[in-house]
Order: structure tokens, then C-alpha cells, then sequence
């Protein structure tokens, strides 16, 4: 808080010298004669009334600011005391919720690993299976070649010999057995392709969401030893990404950090209002100190050598 201004002091108007200074009756003291010569002195001066008012308010300005002073350093004592035991619970909160985490984090990397494992098992087993089956259905050609040759043959004979016998009758027969086997074969083939193509996939997608656990395993394991006085800590890229859990810590510990912000503002402009309040004070203790130096050394030295009522010879009869 500035301090306002100081008010000029109010002029005295001063009164013309007399023509005849020395005019005066017998016996009169000489300073019935000078008061009138002194009042130039007293011009444009405070009056005692005036001077104790004006020092009066400066040291209740003084006073005052000093008084802001004192409580905003206890409010401000007192929000960092119950931000930092906030800030105490909220960790103790957050290391068990991270412990939790740690468990949760680990059971789900096992469950991946095994399930990697058990694809990628799953996958060798399909892919031998689908080897068999392309081996039988190549095995498949020779017979399926043979019985369409015989009909192709049978084909040729003459009439009245060109009829629908019995050996026609089971070569057509063989020939639609080999047909759907290998129509069956294929069908196979595809789906074991295909089944294998989205086991690899979905190896894939596990083997990232394994590798993204194993990471957060490790940041988390980390960031649960951490506390106010640790050293090493250091910001995440992903650190931006908080988890739900951690979403009202992170609110109230902002609330704190904006009300401590806004405290250490007040703090600033308080110390600034107590740096100009010393300043003002020190100019008045200058002054003050002048003023005395000045009755002390300059009047009084020479005053308490003479006697109070000592008269000018020069009045004398």
C-alpha cells in the first residue's frame, strides 16, 4: 500500500517590516521588537498541530501495511501447510492406486505372453496341417486324371456298345467322389490360409499391446517410488495421457498451484508495499534525524550558554 502523497504545508503570510523597529518601551524584552522581523522565518512552514497529525498518519500507513503484511504471511503459511498435506494424501492415494496398477499390469502381461505363445503355436500347427492338406490334394491329381481319362475313353466306343453300364455308372461315381474331396481340400486350404493370416495378426496386436504393458510396467514401477523429495524426475512424452485415477489428483493439486499463484502475487505486491513503506520511513527518520541535529548541535550548543532572561546592554538605562 503507497503511501499518499505529503500535503504542502499551508503558507503563513507574512507581515511588512515596521518602519521603526527600535520604537518599543523601556524595558521590554527584545524580542517584542524582532517577532515581527522573524516572521519571514516562519512562512510556508507546518504548524505543530499539523506535524503531529501528518506523523501520526505515516505511522499508521506504516502500521497498517506491516499489519497486511503479517497476515499475508499467515495465510500464506497456511495454504502451503494444507497444500502440502494435500498434496501428502494424494500421493499415499496415488501410490496405492499405482500398486493396484502394477498388479493389474502384470497379471495382463502374463495373460498376453501366454496367449502369444499359444497363437504362435496354434499358427505352427495350422500351417503344417495346411501343408498336409496341399500335399493330399496334389495326390488327388493322378487319380482324378485317371477316371477322367477312363470316361474320356469310354467316350469313343461305338454303338449299339455305347451305353451307360455299370463300370460307367461307378467311374462317374468315382470321378464326383475325387471331384468334392478336392473341392473339400481346397475349401480347407483357404480357411487354414486365412485362419492363419489372423493369427498372425492378432500376434501382432498382442505382441504391441504386451510391448505397450511391459513400458507402462516399468514408468509405473517408477513413478511409484516417486514423492516430493525425489531428484530424477523427469516428464514423459505420453505424461500428458493421465489415467482416470489419477484425473482428481491431478484437479485438486491445479486448484492448490492457482490459489499458491495467486497468494505469492499478493506476496509480491505486499513486499513491494513494505519496500516503499521503508523506504518513506527511512526518508522520515532522515528528516527527523536532520531536525534534531539541528536543535541539538546548531541551537541548543550555543542557547545553554547564556541565561534565558539575559537583555541586550544595549536596552539598558
Amino acid at each position: 500500500m503507497a503511501l499518499p502523497d505529503e500535503p504542502v504545508p499551508p503558507g503563513v503570510p507574512s507581515c511588512p517590516l515596521p518602519g521603526k523597529i527600535c520604537d518599543v518601551a523601556r524595558g521590554e524584552r527584545p524580542g517584542s521588537c524582532c517577532g515581527m522581523a522573524m516572521a519571514g522565518f516562519r512562512t510556508s512552514k507546518y504548524q505543530l498541530p499539523e506535524w503531529h497529525r501528518r506523523n501520526a498518519r505515516v505511522y499508521n500507513q506504516a502500521y497498517a501495511v506491516g499489519e497486511e503484511s503479517e497476515r499475508d504471511r499467515a495465510e500464506s503459511k497456511h495454504l502451503t501447510k494444507h497444500a502440502a498435506a494435500c498434496a501428502q494424501r494424494a500421493q499415499e492415494h496415488s501410490k496405492t492406486t499405482l500398486a493396484q496398477r502394477l498388479q493389474d499390469i502384470h497379471f495382463w502381461r502374463v495373460e498376453l505372453q501366454k496367449e502369444v505363445m499359444e497363437l504362435d503355436a496354434e499358427t505352427n500347427l495350422l500351417a503344417a496341417q495346411k501343408l498336409r492338406l496341399q500335399r493330399t490334394l496334389d495326390a488327388t491329381e493322378v487319380p482324378y486324371g485317371v477316371v477322367t481319362d477312363n470316361l474320356q475313353c469310354r467316350e469313343r466306343r461305338q454303338p449299339p456298345d455305347l451305353v451307360i453300364d455299370e463300370v460307367e455308372r461307378q467311374l462317374l461315381k468315382e470321378a464326383d467322389l475325387i471331384r468334392n474331396i478336392r473341392d473339400l481340400l481346397k475349401r480347407t486350404i483357404i480357411q487354414a490360409t486365412n485362419q492363419i493370416r489372423s493369427n498372425r495378426i492378432q500376434k501382432e496386436f498382442c505382441e504391441l499391446d504386451w510391448s505397450d504393458k511391459v513400458e507402462t510396467y516399468h514408468i509405473d514401477d517408477k513413478c511409484v517410488n516417486y514423492s516430493n523429495d525425489s531428484t530424477d524426475i523427469q516428464s514423459h512424452p505420453s505424461s500428458v495421457k493421465f489415467e482416470e485415477k489419477l484425473v482428481s489428483e491431478v484437479e485438486e493439486l491445479t486448484v492448490f498451484l492457482e490459489a499458491l499463484k495467486r497468494k505469492l502475487m499478493e506476496s509480491e505486491q505486499c513486499l513491494k508495499n513494505l519496500e516503499e513503506t521503508r523506504m518513506k520511513l527511512e526518508k522520515e527518520i532522515a528528516v527527523k534525524a536532520n531536525s534534531i541535529f539541528i536543535d541539538r548541535e546548531k541551537c541548543m550548543t550555543f542557547r545553554i550558554r547564556y541565561p534565558v532572561d539575559l537583555e541586550v546592554a544595549s536596552y539598558k538605562q
